[in-house]
Order: structure tokens, then sequence, then C-alpha cells
């Protein structure tokens, strides 16, 4: 058994790990949607070959995790700490997927030109990052307000998913020739919105973090 200031230190050196994989797949959604908008093949390629260091940062955390639930009888707010990061790196390695997914349509443009000046993608992209990087500030100051607005931000991105929507539906409806390029960045959009969804759910690991009460904060889920 370790003394209590070594058990500290690996749970800090967990919620460090967990700080880096957030702030990797920050950069991952913000060069995914700069290769898009530039539809930049090599740096697409380079979003999608990054995307095995998140993943790889997420077995090592879940390998520290364990470890220590096994050899150190954890308390019951140490295992609350260790479980809500267990399930919120789950959910990062997901919102890396989907920057992941961001950077693939990217290649499957080839030689086509993006249908659209990009407006309210980018706008999805920069709240989605935004309410991450808020999520693990509440995480770090065990904020559980600051964490529950960031899931009510949720809704905006909704909104913006139904703009885009509806848009691009106009595009295909009014020239079938559009329909492959429209449908891309129907994707796009479904990525992004998908992205901040799992930012609700890193946000809700907080508040149980912090708590210790599960609470669907925002429950429109799509």
């Amino acid at each position: 058994m370790r003394t209590r200031s070594a058990f500290d230190r690996e749970i800090q050196e967990l919620e460090d790990d967990l700080l880096l994989m957030g702030s990797m797949v920050e950069k991952q959604i913000e060069r995914s949607m700069a290769a898009l908008k530039a539809l930049d093949r090599a740096a697409a390629r380079r979003v999608i070959e990054e995307d095995s260091s998140i993943d790889h940062l997420r077995f090592q955390i879940e390998e520290r995790a364990i470890h220590l639930i096994a050899t150190q009888q954890p308390t019951a707010s140490d295992l609350r700490a260790i479980i809500a990061a267990l399930n919120m790196i789950v959910d990062m390695e997901r919102m890396g997927d989907h920057a992941e997914g961001i950077a693939k349509i990217v290649l499957m443009h080839e030689d086509q030109p993006l249908l659209k000046p990009l407006i309210d993608l980018p706008r999805m992209a920069a709240i989605g990052s935004g309410m991450l990087r808020r999520a693990l500030d509440a995480y770090v100051k065990r904020d559980a307000e600051a964490a529950r607005d960031v899931c009510r931000q949720d809704d905006e991105i909704d909104a913006l998913y139904d703009q885009v929507y509806r848009e691009l539906l106009t595009y295909m409806l009014s020239d079938p020739r559009t329909i492959d390029r429209a449908t891309w960045l129907l994707w796009v959009a479904h990525n992004l919105e998908r992205i901040a969804d799992r930012a609700t759910n890193v946000a809700e690991r907080v508040v149980f973090l912090v708590t210790g009460h599960m609470e669907e904060i925002n429950v429109d889920r799509r």
C-alpha cells in the first residue's frame, strides 16, 4: 500500500494526462476544420494519423486508473474521481474520432471545390471546442455550476445544426448535382454536433465528481 501522498501524486498524474488529452482533442478539431476550409489533403492526413496518439493516451489513462483501483483501495471520493476520469476520456476519444471523420471528408472532395463558403460550420466547431475547454476548466476548479453552464450551450449547437441542415437541403433540392458535396458538409455538421454532445457528457461527469450525483442536464440528444 502506497502512502497517501504517493496516491495523491498518482491521482494528479492521471488528471494531468486527462487534461493533456483534452488539449490534443481541441487541436484536432481546430486542425480538421482548417484542413476542410482549405481542402488541404496533406493536413487532413496528418489529423487522421494523429488520432492514434489520442487513442494511445486514452489506454494509458485507463491502465493507470485500473491500477489505482486494484491496488490502492480508494476512498469513495477518490473512486468517484477515477470513475469520472474513465468516463471523460471515453467521450474525449470519441471527439477525436469525430475530428478524424471531418478530415476524412476533406479527402472525399478529391479535386472538387467546397459547395459553399463555410460560415456556420466553423461557428459550430468553435463552440464545441469552447465547450470542451470550459468543461475541463470546471473539472480543474471542481465547479459544478460552470459545468452545468457548458451543458446548456448545447442548444446553440443544435440550432446551428438545424440551420445548416435546412440550407444544404435547399442546395440538394434545387440542383441534384450538388447532392454529394452537400451531403459531405452535412456529415461535417453531424460530427460537430456530436462533438458538442460529447463535451456535454464531459461536463456532466464534472457535476458527478463534485456532487456525487449523475444529472442529465441537457437531455435533447440526437
